[in-house]
């Protein structure tokens, strides 16, 4: 009976594996999520073809390129400041979200700081922190609420000097995004306001003097490879191109022939396909092996009634 079960849970565990494989297949198309709430599509559905809005939007890697240092922002405190402010001492991470985006930059944020809880570099010291929103009409009070909550969500107060969040006009805006390849387009929300955008997910580290190092796709960020893009950009080392797939997750509704596209959770879907498969494998096979035992038994049983 031990025996069997010991068998029973290694299988179990094999089982996991193999799910787990299939999760990492699901997630692994998700490199960058699109977010935004959707746009209608002009003309007849044309197959397997990316809506529009998609094909304007996504990620290309800029190694080595020289950030705009001269543009001009406004920090979280109301002062003007340059993007160069940040640089020349220390490396830095540098995202672009828009801090009214009502799902994939929070959830890119939440991956950052969860990121960083498990790196053992202290923002303000050994790196900074640069937000920059990419949508002109937001404001420092607004900034100030997120860069409060996000502080507050990495759980060390005292690093608050080392987070950056920014709000800027379309010029400045435009010369950042340019030179780190992030495309994004403004998008009708839902209440039909041209108020929203479509963006793909990406976090980039940079060099101390300013230059693009690393980029991290997605909204889920490995803190080992955080923390080495984060040594090797405060030597000024240039990282290599990470595998650019683009998955555009939205869903397509043939009758009204409208895109509306979601945050896709790929990796929780991935989880769960796990335990349910181990769970329900582990279920099934315990019950096998405690009516194998119980054969087993009843066998024994008779045999020794027999003899």
């Amino acid at each position: 009976m031990q025996m069997m079960t010991w068998r029973t849970i290694r299988r179990a565990f094999a089982t996991a594996a193999a799910a787990g494989a299939i999760g990492a297949l699901l997630c692994g198309g998700a490199a960058a999520q699109v977010s935004s709430y959707g746009d209608k599509e002009e003309g007849p559905n044309r197959g397997n073809e990316l809506p529009t809005v998609l094909q304007r939007v996504g990620v290309e890697q800029h190694l080595n390129q020289m950030l705009p240092l001269d543009a001009q922002f406004v920090d979280d405190t109301g002062k003007t400041v340059r993007l160069g402010d940040y640089f020349g001492k220390r490396p830095a991470i540098l995202s672009l979200v828009y801090y009214n985006c009502p799902m994939l930059c929070s959830e890119e944020m939440d991956g950052l700081a969860g990121a960083l809880e498990m790196v053992r570099l202290t923002p303000g010291k050994d790196f900074e922190i640069v937000i920059i929103s990419i949508d002109p009409s937001e404001t420092p009070e607004l900034a100030a609420k997120k860069k409060a909550f996000y502080v507050k969500r990495y759980g060390r107060p005292e690093t608050a000097n080392g987070w950056h969040f920014l709000t800027g006009k379309q010029p400045a805006i435009d010369a950042v995004s340019n030179a780190t390849g992030f495309g994004y387009i403004r998008v009708p929300g839902p209440d039909g306001k041209l108020d929203q955008y479509a963006h793909a997910s990406a976090i980039e580290v940079v060099t101390t003097d300013g230059r693009l190092a690393q980029y991290y796709l997605g909204v889920e960020y490995s803190p080992k490879d955080v923390l080495l893009g984060l040594v090797e950009a405060s030597g000024n080392k240039i990282g290599s191109p990470v595998a650019n797939i683009l998955t555009y997750c939205y869903h397509y509704d043939p009758q009204t022939n409208k895109h509306s596209l979601i945050v896709a959770r790929v990796v929780q879907l991935g989880g769960m396909m796990t335990v349910v498969s181990l769970g329900s494998f582990m279920f099934v096979m315990f019950r096998r092996d405690i009516q194998l035992g119980r054969d087993h038994d009843l066998m024994s049983k008779r045999t020794d009634e027999k003899g």
